[in-house]
């Protein structure tokens, strides 16, 4: 059973990066949309490519309010649920399953 155990405690740590890169991303979208960056620059084409799915999905949900966009801090709290939860809850099963107990 520990075998099963490392790969929870690997898919845990593989969580968790995609987690961090995922928030990194959201917090550059929101600082860039603060500016009016060059829409033609690779790293800002980037950031909007990978952030835009995610918060695709929040804003047909979330309308505006006020003319604020709330999309960016909604999809940062489900991340960091994500993380708190999902990742901790994988790394005490893949600890309790390679303890044997």
């Amino acid at each position: 059973m520990y075998v099963f155990g490392y790969f929870l405690q690997a898919l845990a740590t593989v969580l968790d990066v995609v987690l961090t890169l995922a928030m990194i991303v959201v917090i550059a979208r929101a600082v860039l949309s603060w500016v009016s960056p060059d829409p033609y620059n690779p790293i800002v084409r980037i950031i909007n490519q990978f952030s835009e799915p995610m918060l695709f999905q929040v804003r047909k949900r979330v309308p505006y309010i006020g003319g604020i966009d709330l999309s960016p801090l909604i999809v940062l709290l489900i991340i960091m649920f994500l993380n708190n939860f999902l990742v901790a809850t994988l790394e005490r099963l893949a600890h309790q399953m390679i303890q044997g107990g």
